[in-house]
């Protein structure tokens, strides 16, 4: 069944905040960890877009979202990814099988269908595994079957609808200092609205859409122990069964992420996106 709108609520938010950019890219860190993208959903608050293809497949600058989420994981070491399939899931198959091609010069000889590549473009050096979790599988059950393509070791975990100029590698360290079995990235949105106190019914105090809410969210960059598949034992959503079990045992730590992050929940969101993307400033796009 579809999330609440408490689950949804509790997990992110689709709104998106930029402060500062983060430091220079730290060095590449370990390539054995690999990176799990839930792209299996069904997207029905963008269904203006994903009528046609899984949200995954929205385009943002005429690429994928999910282009531009591999290409901030690869930036920064991690290029084996695990996307948990479900809706419409040979869009995304199919895009991964001809991305090299689309970016490269090819010779095609007609006649025996023989085809020549000529890398003449950025090279790409990922390793994707396709794994068809269903249709309708909520979200903990898709990372649970994840469980079985990577292995014993620490591994990440996101969402394939959600950009940041997050620094993994600091998450990936953070992770690895406190020996707990999950680590949540957590963002401060923004208010749409104004923010008052009072005094009784008296307002002392009037703040016109302040740049962000004390409240922290999830932001849905994740590193995760292996451990954490005991947790996911029933069906369910990822929020639901595993973060609050998690953080009722002690197992769930913050790592506080303070520069951009934007959630691509709506087709105004995805505009805002492609605005960002427009004027050469996209602050995700930690890869030039």
């Amino acid at each position: 069944m579809p999330a609440t709108a408490f689950e949804r609520s509790q997990s992110r938010q689709s709104r998106s905040f930029h402060q500062r950019r983060p430091t220079t890219p730290r060095p590449t860190p370990p390539s054995t960890v690999k990176t799990v993208i839930l792209a299996g959903g069904l997207g029905t608050r963008m269904s203006e877009e994903t009528g046609l293809v899984p949200k995954p497949m929205v385009e943002i600058g005429g690429m994928p979202i999910l282009w531009h989420i591999m290409r901030h994981y690869a930036h920064h070491g991690f290029t084996e990814f695990v996307i948990a399939l479900g809706y419409k899931s040979w869009v995304i198959k199919r895009f991964l099988l001809d991305v090299t091609a689309m970016h490269n010069s090819l010779t095609v000889e007609v006649g025996s269908g023989q085809v020549e590549l000529h890398h003449d473009s950025e090279e790409l050096d990922w390793k994707v595994h396709l794994l068809e979790t269903g249709l309708t599988t909520l979200t903990a059950s898709r990372v649970q079957q994840a469980l079985s393509l990577v292995g014993d070791e620490s591994f990440m975990l996101t969402y394939g609808d959600g950009l940041s100029d997050i620094d993994l590698g600091a998450l990936v360290d953070f992770h690895r200092a406190h020996g707990k079995l999950a680590t949540m990235t957590v963002v401060r949105p923004p208010s749409h609205f104004g923010r008052m106190e009072f005094e009784g019914d008296r307002v002392v105090e009037f703040v016109e859409k302040p740049h962000y809410l004390d409240d922290w969210i999830n932001g849905g960059f994740f590193v995760i122990e292996p451990g954490v598949g005991k947790y996911l034992g029933r069906e369910g959503m990822w929020e639901r069964v595993g973060l609050e079990r998690l953080a009722a045992d002690g197992e769930l730590m913050a790592f506080r992420h303070d520069s951009f992050w934007h959630c691509m929940d709506s087709v105004r969101d995805k505009r805002i996106l492609e605005e960002l993307w427009d004027s050469g400033n996209a602050p995700w796009r930690t890869w030039v």
